[in-house]
């Protein structure tokens, strides 16, 4: 059996997002004109042996910390995906 846990990076609120900005101007000139704002982030899929325990979860919230999100300018958000 293997566990799906996903870690979901955005830029943090206060750090600008060109990509997003670049993505509503976009979506604005294809007639999308209701969009106000878009942040664009990161979605990390962790295939884990067996249940996820609370031991695996930190593991997986470490790997993020040191390698999957630059945690200066991004924040993340660790969960187990049913």
């Amino acid at each position: 059996m293997t566990s799906r846990v996903v870690v979901d990076v955005m830029p943090k609120p206060e750090i600008l997002d060109p990509q997003g900005q670049a993505i509503q101007k976009a979506l604005g000139r294809m007639g999308f004109a209701a969009v106000s704002a878009v942040r664009q982030g990161k979605r990390f899929e962790v295939e884990i042996d067996g249940e996820v325990d609370a031991a695996a979860l930190a593991q997986v919230e470490q790997m993020a910390e040191t390698l999957l999100a630059n945690t200066v300018i991004e924040e993340f958000v660790v969960r187990v995906e049913q």
